[in-house]
């Protein structure tokens, strides 16, 4: 994507998220730094490390397009973050949308349910905030969130919002979860406009280019359920759509270093990689999304 830039004041709010991927290894828990960013308009939580990282690839992207000779190299970043996703939510009526990647297509997703929240007395201080309590069912795990009335947002990281202040610090029942606030600035942000690159034909990157496919939830679901069951089928459609002007070919590197590129060898270790991957992630945010 080719981004134009637009700066604007945001109240940017920093969240240390740790969570546990894997309920089966619950002493690897993972660290992510997430932003909230929050205008009159409305606000978006993603990944630090995964937009500095995505930032870099398509200024690289777009430098390998100006002068495209039928060779594109996409790398991988040493660090491309751990959260894919993205979470938009639009004011006043706190319209929210998940955006998330499966292969090399990207989803949009609109929540419609708004939080069935239950607030209780109980009050302590967490860092420099009074807070109080609340509790929800959400996504098919029951949450303890801590929110402030000294700061006038009612949103909060993820899909959370909808309580009178910030949600300071949230959790799940299991503690697999956990977002807590550990700071703020306002910044002048560069917001993005998405101008969506010319990728040479039947060529699709993951992460870059491309609109949102707009989904329901119901209908996510069977993408996702579909790709469990065939994790490389847009890499082999791909490669069916070939034309002799538009050639992809895919290297990969087995667990001893070996470089392979036969086609079929490749999708082998691709679709045994992936199936590791997602066996090892049974335990997201939200269980509902995918169950």
């Amino acid at each position: 994507m080719v981004s134009i830039c637009i700066h604007a004041q945001v109240n940017r709010f920093f969240y240390e998220y740790k969570f546990i991927p894997d309920s089966n290894n619950r002493g690897d828990v993972k660290n992510e730094m997430m932003f909230l960013d929050i205008d009159k308009n409305g606000s978006s939580y993603y990944s630090r490390d995964k937009y500095i990282s995505d930032s870099i690839s398509k200024n690289e992207l777009e430098k390998q397009l100006k002068s495209f000779s039928g060779n594109i190299s996409v790398n991988r970043r040493e660090n491309p973050g751990i959260i894919s996703y993205k979470v938009i939510k639009q004011y006043p009526d706190f319209n929210t949308y998940l955006f998330r990647n499966i292969a090399t297509d990207q989803y949009k997703i609109k929540e419609n349910s708004k939080q069935d929240w239950k607030i209780i007395p109980d009050k302590q201080k967490i860092g420099e905030y009074n807070v109080q309590k609340a509790t929800v069912n959400f996504g098919g795990r029951d949450w303890i969130a801590w929110f402030s009335s000294e700061i006038p947002f009612q949103d909060g990281p993820y899909k959370f919002c909808g309580l009178p202040g910030l949600i300071v610090k949230i959790e799940d029942s299991t503690g697999s979860h956990i977002m807590t606030l550990v700071g703020n600035k306002k910044v002048l942000q560069t917001s993005t406009e998405d101008k969506y690159l010319d990728l040479p034909q039947n060529m699709r990157v993951y992460g870059v280019g491309g609109k949102e496919i707009e989904v329901t939830k119901d209908q996510f679901k069977k993408v996702w359920k579909a790709y469990v069951n065939d994790p490389i089928k847009n890499m082999r459609e791909m490669m069916m759509k070939n034309t002799d002007d538009s050639k992809v070919s895919f290297k990969v590197k087995t667990s001893d270093g070996k470089e392979i590129s036969d086609p079929n060898q490749v999708f082998r270790e691709m679709e045994k990689r992936t199936k590791e991957t997602l066996a090892k992630n049974n335990n997201p945010i939200e269980p509902d999304l995918i169950n």
